[in-house]
């Protein structure tokens, strides 16, 4: 039996955090797969070693629009190409780069950037079609006979526990009372927060904002998750957050599977 360390990570743009040391972390961790979200660049802007670095493949699926949003993945798995989904198969949410996946034996590992749902919630309708389509997107693979893990910014903390000050941001976007019902359904429909499984209480975050002291004094977020389809509960070994890695306003999360 063999162990599958899994990470995820919104680097706020790929170039930014390899200046701020990305390389170095990617050879120190060497995870099975890394999950990344908003890298901000297409492959033609990349530099070669970024690419196929310490033995990883990598698949990417930018944004239309340069500089902005765009998703990733690095793997040691065997992964062919065909084995690759880029997108969801929705122009509006793809030409934003949002969703990659592949498929190893019969898991499903894909990478989502949620949106955001902005100021006075001008992009939550599209945000909440984001999430049904990705919802349908899951249980379609899972009604073939796939376990799904799927890690990622869901722009959403889920419950009080998930921010440093719920009450203050009780109409704020990512913890707005339908962007929470959303994720209170998809956990009913079967995906399980593994973070949770481990730790039940709160001071746990994943995002602060930039403003100077915000991060040293844990006013944080959970927004970045790993999601898991209950076949693969019994596999869990550990799911952690790692706050003290710096390189981006967000923190990588782990996940680590036994790989039957």
């Amino acid at each position: 039996m063999k162990k599958l360390r899994i990470f995820s990570w919104n680097l706020n743009g790929i170039r930014a955090a390899v200046r701020n040391g990305f390389m170095d972390w990617l050879e120190k961790e060497k995870p099975d797969v890394l999950l990344l979200q908003e890298v901000r660049c297409s492959e033609s802007d990349l530099q070669a070693e970024w690419l196929a670095p310490f033995g990883y493949k990598s698949f990417w699926q930018p944004a239309v629009k340069k500089g902005y949003s765009g998703v990733a993945i690095y793997t040691r798995l065997p992964v062919e190409s065909e084995q690759v989904i880029r997108g969801l198969g929705s122009p509006q949410f793809d030409t934003e780069g949002r969703f990659l996946a592949f498929v190893h034996g019969k898991i499903l590992f894909a990478s989502a950037y949620f949106p955001n749902s902005q100021r006075d919630t001008l992009r939550l309708p599209y945000k909440l079609e984001y999430c049904e389509l990705i919802m349908e997107f899951l249980n379609k693979h899972r009604a073939a006979g796939h376990e799904v893990v799927l890690g990622g910014d869901f722009n959403i903390a889920h419950t009080p526990l998930d921010l440093a000050n719920p009450k203050q941001n009780e109409k704020n976007a990512g913890y707005l009372p339908e962007e929470r019902a959303w994720m209170s359904k998809f956990i009913e429909n079967g995906y399980v927060d593994t973070f949770r499984l481990f730790e039940s209480g709160g001071g746990h975050y994943t995002w602060w904002s930039q403003r100077p002291g915000i991060r040293e004094r844990n006013i944080g977020w959970r927004l970045d998750y790993h999601f898991i389809t209950p076949g693969l509960v019994q596999d869990v070994v550990s799911a952690k957050i790692f706050p003290a890695v710096l390189g981006s306003d967000h923190c990588p999360v782990s996940l680590e599977l036994n790989l039957k």
